[in-house]
């Protein structure tokens, strides 16, 4: 995907684990950034070694932790409604990326049979303690097993971008549908910050989606998208972050102005600083 046609957007810092630069390469084809260099398998875990990666931690250390898990509770309901209106039925569900596992519990505890996979030895070890199920990767699964298929904010940290949606499509049921959130790139916050929007989270994040980016690259395995909703808590959690990056302090007052500002020109624009994409076979 990487090639000499892709143009330079931006170069951005890894502010929360390396300090290195990493360049944004734009594949105007797609509406997608690249990011650039991507690190090898190897060396990728090591920009996950922080305690700061709040994703693989269930911390409350500070006023922020405690905030992003106070709106993770609130998220998780709403996730779990989501899917409820979509499947009528409870059945099969696999949450790729599972963290620390608070929705495939939520999920489990709503009577679906739930299945997850996380990389990271951390965060699984604290999910196993809440008793949910893992699998090692999903090769060793059955081909259209799944009701549902979900990836919160993890379609954008896959190396193999292609081959996973190819794996997504040999997995879904023919009656499934697959439920992606990542952050936009297009939002007003992400032009806001530039440089400092938290959301670029390089190198972790290989990946910087737009509406169309993800339209594209699942019809080419003929996977339909057909529903983008808001993920409108995400506009004020990337907002405070990106304060941090720009000036050393979360600055509250000017974050919510900020992530208020984004929600409200995204109800004329549908550009939001992250989006859920409900996605059916065609």
């Amino acid at each position: 995907m990487n090639n000499s046609k892709d143009k330079l957007f931006l170069t951005v810092k890894d502010h929360s684990v390396s300090g290195e630069n990493f360049e944004l390469f734009r594949d105007d084809i797609l509406d997608l950034l690249i990011t650039n260099p991507q690190p090898d398998e190897k060396n990728l875990p090591g920009y996950y070694e922080s305690d700061d990666y709040i994703s693989h931690t269930d911390g409350k250390r500070s006023l922020f932790e405690k905030a992003y898990h106070f709106i993770k509770n609130i998220a998780l309901k709403s996730k779990l409604d989501l899917i409820n209106s979509l499947q009528k039925e409870r059945g099969n569900l696999l949450d790729i990326g599972a963290g620390t596992g608070d929705f495939l519990l939520v999920a489990k505890n709503n009577s679906w049979k739930t299945t997850g996979i996380e990389p990271s030895e951390k965060a699984k070890s604290i999910a196993l303690k809440k008793g949910v199920s893992f699998v090692e990767n999903t090769k060793n699964l059955d081909s259209h097993s799944f009701d549902v298929i979900t990836m919160w904010h993890v379609l954008e940290h896959i190396p193999n971008l292609d081959e996973q949606i190819k794996e997504l499509k040999r997995l879904l049921k023919p009656t499934g549908i697959i439920l992606i959130a990542v952050p936009n790139f297009n939002s007003y916050d992400a032009k806001h910050y530039g440089i400092y929007w938290a959301a670029f989270d390089v190198p972790r994040h290989l990946w910087h989606f737009s509406k169309t980016a993800i339209r594209k690259l699942f019809e080419k395995e003929d996977l339909e998208l057909v529903q983008t909703l808001p993920m409108k808590f995400d506009a004020f959690y990337v907002s405070l972050l990106s304060e941090k990056y720009k000036s050393g302090k979360m600055n509250l007052i000017s974050a919510f102005f900020i992530g208020l500002q984004s929600n409200w020109k995204a109800r004329q624009t549908k550009e939001f600083s992250s989006h859920i994409y409900v996605i059916k076979n065609a």
